[in-house]
C-alpha cells in the first residue's frame, strides 16, 4: 500500500465512526483500519488516496467514496487537501449508500 506519510491528514469527526460501528460492529475492525491509515498520511492529490485504495471513487468537490469491508459498507468523506482535513460525510450500508445523492451530502 503506498501512501504519503509527512504530516497527517486530521480527521472530522471520529465520533460519526464510532456512532455508526457501534451499530454495525461487523464494520468496525475494517473502519478502523481505514482511520488509522488516514490518520497518519498526508494525502496531496487524488492519485495519492488511489495508490492506497484501489477502489476508492471520486465525485466533485473533492469528496471520496471508499468501500468498507469489502462492498458492505460505503465511506463517502470530503477531503481539503491544502488543509490536510478530512471530513466524514457519510458512512452505511451499501443499502443506505443507494439511497443517497453523494454530490449533495
Amino acid at each position: 500500500m503506498v501512501a504519503c506519510y509527512g504530516a497527517s491528514m486530521r480527521i472530522i469527526a471520529l465520533s460519526t465512526l464510532r456512532t455508526f460501528w457501534t451499530a454495525h460492529p461487523a464494520a468496525e475492525t475494517a473502519l478502523r483500519a481505514w482511520y488509522a491509515l488516514a490518520s497518519r498520511v498526508n494525502w496531496k492529490t487524488p492519485a495519492d488516496i488511489k495508490a492506497a485504495y484501489r477502489n476508492a471513487s471520486f465525485t466533485r468537490n473533492n469528496k471520496v467514496v471508499f468501500n468498507i469491508k469489502g462492498n458492505d459498507y460505503r465511506l463517502v468523506v470530503a477531503v481539503r487537501y491544502d488543509q490536510e482535513l478530512i471530513y466524514i460525510r457519510f458512512v452505511g450500508t451499501h443499502r443506505q449508500y443507494d439511497a443517497i445523492d453523494v454530490e449533495t451530502i
